[in-house]
């Protein structure tokens, strides 16, 4: 399944809404992601969304769709 995971850069930041990132992965679980993100990163994860069906196909189209790998 992929996943949409929205991220600040840095965890010792105050989360802003205007500094959310978000990168696309492939995971089995939600929690897979979590921790696929946890793992390889310094990233203060804010929301993990799965995508499926309308949604993805949405995102998809967007010019910053890309998978991540890690």
């Amino acid at each position: 399944m992929i996943f949409k995971v929205l991220y600040q850069t840095s965890a010792e930041t105050t989360p802003k809404r205007e500094t959310t990132e978000s990168l696309y992965l492939e995971a089995e679980t939600k929690e897979d992601a979590i921790q696929l993100v946890e793992n390889n990163t310094d990233y203060n994860i804010e929301f993990v969304e799965p995508l499926e069906g309308k949604a993805l196909e949405y995102e998809q189209q967007s010019v910053n769709y890309k998978l991540t790998t890690f």
